[in-house]
């Protein structure tokens, strides 16, 4: 046997070895991770934390030292983390639906493969999933950034009595996908927006003329998949799920197309290194109101770092606006920043303060 025959066997042999202890250690890992489920719900407490979930991952990414990069190391830690969390009980979390859509691909990427996705008609459901108890979170899309808010989901954290526990920045990548080569797609099914946002590359292919609208990026790929001739432009978890292949990748006209989704929950989540805060308030039509009311964290040394208006309905002319800032309310500057605040304003509410997103997935 070659030498360099000797040396691969050897290794892999080494590598079993790894396997052996990694799998009883990931056991291990699980056995405490349902004790704490015992505890937990013996004491009523919920079941995902994103606080503990980040002191967590931010533990183990200290720890590293490589060659694992830490971005990889968290996508571990998430899928083991996400099956602890079916071992104390499966989570059910609220998205848009249907199933393959980008809020269920946001999904994949905050909570694993091991939790339970309800995909819901619209936004206003998604809210009411988690208002009335039928799921313990849900993801809303809130903005995008090239086309800016979600007008929907930012009425819903108005109407809504739910609190925003955490947020995913999604890297939304659209692919052509169908199971035919290229030059036999004769139809190219989609929603008008993905059209809108891959315009440039469909006119450059030929392809700008047989577009046909769908309900949804998962609708066109199920049509794509029963249809000869047909293809679909819709995200990898919808091909997955129709068992469509890529024919051509990344198609979008802009390359850093990002949407952040926000995390709803019920109860307010502890604080943790790196915070936002996010709120919505309104103030009066007199000079100078809007301008006192954002002073305040000025004064206080806080960076505020989005501000969003959106109309109020029940009232003609009059605004909404929603902002973020860095810090949780559980620090006194913040804290005491909220107070100030809330004095200048008419209408008033805390959305939540939870971690900030750490990277785009």
């Amino acid at each position: 046997m070659p030498d360099s025959d000797r040396n691969l066997h050897s290794i892999r042999s080494d590598l079993d070895v790894v396997d052996e202890r990694l799998v009883a250690l990931v056991n291990e890992r699980a056995k405490l991770a349902e004790q704490i489920g015992k505890i937990k719900a013996t004491s009523g407490q919920r079941v995902y934390a994103p606080d503990r979930e980040r002191r967590v991952l931010n533990r183990v990414c200290a720890m590293n030292q490589g060659p694992m990069p830490d971005v990889a190391l968290r996508c571990v830690y998430r899928e083991l983390m996400s099956a602890s969390l079916a071992l104390e009980r499966t989570p059910r979390i609220a998205i848009l639906g249907p199933p393959g859509s980008y809020s269920h691909l946001a999904g994949r990427r905050r909570f694993g493969h091991s939790v339970e996705f309800e995909p819901v008609a619209n936004i206003a459901a998604v809210f009411d999933e988690v208002e009335h108890g039928h799921a313990e979170f849900a993801l809303a899309p809130v903005e995008n950034s090239i086309v800016g808010g979600v007008g929907e989901t930012l009425d819903a954290l108005i109407d809504h009595d739910v609190v925003v526990c955490g947020e995913v920045n999604l890297a939304v990548h659209h692919h052509l996908l169908a199971n035919c080569p290229l030059d036999e797609v004769r139809r190219v099914y989609s929603k008008p927006e993905v059209f809108a946002q891959c315009h440039r590359w469909l006119a450059e292919t030929g392809l700008l003329s047989r577009t046909v609208p769908a309900a949804s990026t998962s609708a066109a790929a199920e049509i794509a998949a029963r249809e000869p001739g047909a293809a679909a432009i819709a995200g990898d978890l919808a091909g997955e799920l129709s068992q469509l292949t890529r024919i051509a990748e990344f198609v979008e006209d802009e390359s850093g197309n990002v949407t952040r989704f926000l995390i709803i929950g019920t109860s307010q989540v502890g604080s943790t290194e790196a915070d936002k805060t996010s709120i919505v308030f309104s103030v009066g039509d007199e000079p100078g109101r809007l301008m006192d009311a954002l002073a305040v964290f000025r004064e206080h040394g806080i960076n505020m770092t989005r501000i969003e208006s959106r109309p109020d309905r029940r009232k003609r002319w009059a605004y909404h606006f929603f902002v973020d800032i860095d810090g949780h309310l559980d620090t006194p500057e913040v804290a005491d920043a909220l107070e100030h605040t809330s004095q200048r304003c008419q209408h008033w509410k805390v959305l939540g303060s939870y971690p900030r997103a750490q990277e785009i997935v």
